[in-house]
């Protein structure tokens, strides 16, 4: 039977069509990295981080291989008293798993709660942990970060809160010292928080990470435009965009942009909207800041935390820094 003209169109996300008005008016026009994770986003970024230059993600796996008995010891509460195992924005849980397994061969008794705004990703990764590690108690939170530390504020048991992967460094400066301070306000004095930092180092080798020679990471960037395409009606022609990125190491900043190779207007039919750029004007799209010990400890101390354990790999890339309240 064919189908109806009269079929509604799917809905417009009211959030990414605000974005996008506000982001694209303002000067330099912005865009956020957040909304690059469509399912073609996320499966190219899982391509990213199996590129030789992508260090991050398998070099915080590697601490976490090589030091998990350090690092579980430094999370858990004195006595094995039970306790809550918190990750905020918990992806495919690739390197906590590394860490559950180790609780459990260590007989901890804790339950595991991811958390995530995504309903598919939380069940996706519930799904996985059944399959590998059945054993596992784990109650996944479908809410924003700090609607679930609320939710497990109201429990006496102590928590420990992961938020790996480096994610800090894409807050600007005062948001980063703002997000800090919320996450001190949510925590107990015996509760543990572990934070990834991607550590500063050669320029060169940081620069590489975010625009691979295979063009993966250019592919993930333009990507964002075939969302807009698609989600908002929008006419972007790839063919006259380019992806670019560069390190300033003075700042400690990776910033990524999106640059319209011609001047040229775009319209974005569902939301009555026309952008025009200019020839080589940029969408700024990311930030990735890059951090010293120093830099750290100074973080920690404004949002009344102090560092209880820093873990390092061999060549000083990354760090994963177990916080606890100033008491």
């Amino acid at each position: 039977m064919p189908a109806s003209s009269s079929a509604p169109a799917p809905a417009i996300d009211s959030a990414l069509a605000n974005h996008v008005r506000q982001g694209l008016s303002r000067t330099p026009k912005t865009l956020s990295s957040m909304y690059f994770y469509d399912d073609e986003g996320s499966r190219l970024f899982q391509q990213i981080m199996q590129l030789p230059e992508y260090y991050p993600t398998r070099t915080e796996l590697g601490i976490f291989t090589t030091q998990q008995a350090a690092i579980t010891k430094a999370l858990r509460p004195a006595g094995n008293q039970p306790f809550r195992l918190l990750e905020l924005g918990a992806g495919d849980g690739l390197k906590t798993k590394v860490l559950l397994r180790h609780l459990l061969e260590e007989k901890a008794r804790f339950t595991y709660e991811p958390v995530d705004i995504s309903s598919g990703a939380l069940s996706g990764l519930a799904e996985s942990l059944q399959k590998e590690l059945p054993q596992l108690q784990v109650e996944p939170i479908e809410a924003d970060y700090f609607s679930a530390l609320a939710q497990v504020r109201q429990d006496a048991a102590p928590k420990a809160v992961l938020f790996l992967g480096s994610n800090i460094g894409n807050f600007l400066p005062d948001d980063r010292q703002k997000f800090l301070q919320q996450l001190s306000s949510y925590l107990a004095p015996a509760d543990r928080l572990l934070i990834g930092f991607d550590l500063q180092k050669d320029p060169r080798l940081i620069r590489a990470a975010y625009d691979d020679t295979q063009g993966v990471t250019a592919a993930f960037n333009l990507n964002l435009l075939t969302r807009l395409n698609r989600e908002l009606g929008a006419d972007f022609d790839l063919e006259h965009w380019s992806h670019y990125t560069d390190y300033d190491p003075l700042y400690g900043a990776v910033r990524s942009f999106l640059v319209s190779r011609r001047a040229q207007t775009v319209h974005f039919a569902d939301l009555n909207l026309r952008v025009p750029f200019a020839a080589w004007e940029i969408i700024h799209t990311e930030n990735s800041y890059k951090f010293t010990r120093p830099q750290i400890e100074e973080l920690a101390a404004a949002a009344d935390l102090r560092v209880v354990s820093f873990f390092t790999d061999e060549r000083q890339y990354f760090a994963d820094v177990v916080l606890a309240p100033v008491q």
